[in-house]
């Protein structure tokens, strides 16, 4: 469930050497292809560290600024944005990877590149503002499922200076807390403090129940218990709480993505 892509990084700069556009963010593609005695596979393709820009533009009040980059074996991504008078946003969000890469298709049944177009459906963002989306965010088109995560985008720079001021995605928003009510002041009471005692191990994660809907029909369920074995210099467990992590994700024709979120900057993609 954790994510090898690389960060991405562009900056884009305007004859002057002013910064038009900057973008910093995480993707990676599930890609459905046919092999060559006709069935299917599924596979990921990750970003590398070495990403190119060829391509992107700045834009200007008449023409659409550009995102582009190139990786791997003739593989690339671009974004284009609009703006109007007081906002900017994403338009059409164009993939082309090719299947001449053996490492990543080595049994194509079609070879060569292949390119998908898709909407963006990003919101308006008000100029000199910043796109934040910390959470992934994913759709489907054509036998390919894009996923992003860790996204910082502002197209049309405004005197070369990224705006400080930050627009969050929906998966960003957080959910208002519960209320409590009749709540009630018991008596205070004086505490002797309780003898020190060594930490107690982590005990076994309590299962969840995580479900997505397309539309009114349920379309995936998980129940798992799920605990993180981090190595770091002192190895790191975490038990996922189900009772403070929210589900997300999308169903398409072909795959499905499971998004889990504690709330406490841990995230797993299924």
């Amino acid at each position: 469930g954790f994510f090898q892509s690389y960060a991405v990084e562009v900056v884009i700069k305007d004859a002057s050497n002013a910064t038009c556009l900057y973008a910093r963010w995480m993707m990676r593609f599930l890609i459905k292809y046919e092999t060559n005695s006709s069935d299917y596979k599924n596979v990921t393709l990750n970003l590398p560290p070495d990403v190119t820009h060829n391509g992107s533009v700045c834009g200007s009040d008449t023409e659409a600024a550009l995102l582009a980059i190139q990786f791997g074996e003739g593989h690339s991504w671009s974004v284009n944005f609009t703006k109007t008078n007081e906002t900017y946003q994403g338009d059409f969000v164009t993939f082309t990877y090719n299947t001449n890469d053996a490492a990543v298709f080595p049994d194509a049944k079609r070879k060569g590149p292949i390119t998908i177009v898709a909407k963006d459906d990003m919101r308006p963002v008000q100029l000199n503002s910043l796109f934040v989306c910390h959470n992934m965010d994913s759709f489907e088109a054509e036998n390919v499922t894009q996923i992003y995560w860790n996204a910082t985008v502002q197209a049309f720079v405004q005197n070369g200076t990224i705006g400080k001021k930050e627009f969050r995605c929906r998966a960003d928003t957080p959910t208002s807390a519960p209320t409590v009510a009749n709540v009630t002041s018991a008596p205070a009471t004086t505490v002797s403090p309780a003898p020190t005692t060594p930490p107690k191990p982590v005990e076994n994660p309590d299962t969840g129940n995580y479900s997505l809907k397309s539309g009114n029909k349920t379309c995936l369920l998980a129940t798992v218990g799920l605990q993180l074995n981090i190595s770091q210099d002192k190895p790191l467990l975490i038990n996922i709480n189900p009772k403070t992590t929210s589900a997300d994700g999308t169903c398409g024709n072909t795959t499905a993505t499971l998004q889990l979120n504690d709330g406490n900057s841990t995230l797993i993609g299924f």
